[in-house]
């Protein structure tokens, strides 16, 4: 890797701003003054000093964001603002994409990384990582509605989805409103949405609440986001 490429990763500023950092003489690999940008370095053999101290460089980022609504889930977009968006410049470096996505008015968890083998873990079906949701629905969901979910739901293009495990939290008889939380393995478009629309539903509300052994931490606020810590790293790895 290039030196001025592995400073932009680590947050030093960007390709530009990491040349002129070069030319102040303080980076140092393996005790030697680089100057030349496309000095080659190797991260996990080579010892980068900057003014003096380790350069503490990360190859991944893995970042923990509660999804707002009206935000989408993708890396770019020219008529919305993307989750990317909710980032500080720091952390967008190493270019973090989001795994999976939540519809733009959908709340809830989301996971931002450059790990491209963990996101296809993810994602990919034969894994079936389930993925929980808290719902607020229009109409009064009942214990067929549990019975139908899980043997699994024949959506509007009748693909059949895979068994879901559908759990009421409270029923509103007077508003005739429900509370449920819902467990699926895919992720298919608008998929909670089209499954109670299946069963003459509608939901009003949705926030993921996990993806696999990851949940939300209740302390993140919408739009917020953090670092995940190293054993949420692992236990999505494993």
């Amino acid at each position: 890797m290039r030196i001025d490429k592995l400073l932009a990763h680590s947050g030093l500023g960007t390709r530009k701003e990491v040349k002129k950092l070069l030319k102040t003489s303080i980076v140092e690999i393996n005790g030697e003054v680089v100057k030349d940008p496309k000095t080659q370095v190797d991260p996990d053999i080579d010892e980068v000093f900057i003014a003096g101290e380790p350069l503490d460089y990360q190859e991944f980022v893995y970042f923990m964001l509660n999804k707002p609504a009206g935000v989408i889930s993708a890396t770019e977009d020219d008529m919305h603002e993307t989750v990317l968006d909710l980032l500080q410049p720091s952390d967008i470096v190493q270019d973090p994409h989001p795994v999976g996505r939540l519809d733009i008015d959908t709340e809830g968890l989301l996971l931002l990384t450059n790990d491209g083998t963990l996101t296809h873990r993810l994602l990919s079906p034969k894994h079936h990582v389930d993925k929980k949701y808290f719902a607020e629905i229009k109409g009064i969901v009942t214990e067929k509605d549990i019975t139908e979910f899980k043997e699994g739901i024949e959506l509007d293009d009748e693909y059949l989805t895979m068994p879901a495990d559908l759990r009421i939290l409270s029923v509103d008889e007077e508003e005739a409103t429900s509370k449920i939380e819902i467990v699926i393995q895919e992720g298919k478009f608008h998929q909670v949405k089209r499954m109670f629309h299946a069963v003459d539903k509608e939901v009003l509300y949705l926030k993921r609440l996990s993806m696999g052994p990851l949940t939300l931490d209740p302390l993140l606020e919408l739009g917020a986001y953090r670092e995940c810590t190293k054993e949420e790293i692992q236990q999505l790895k494993s």
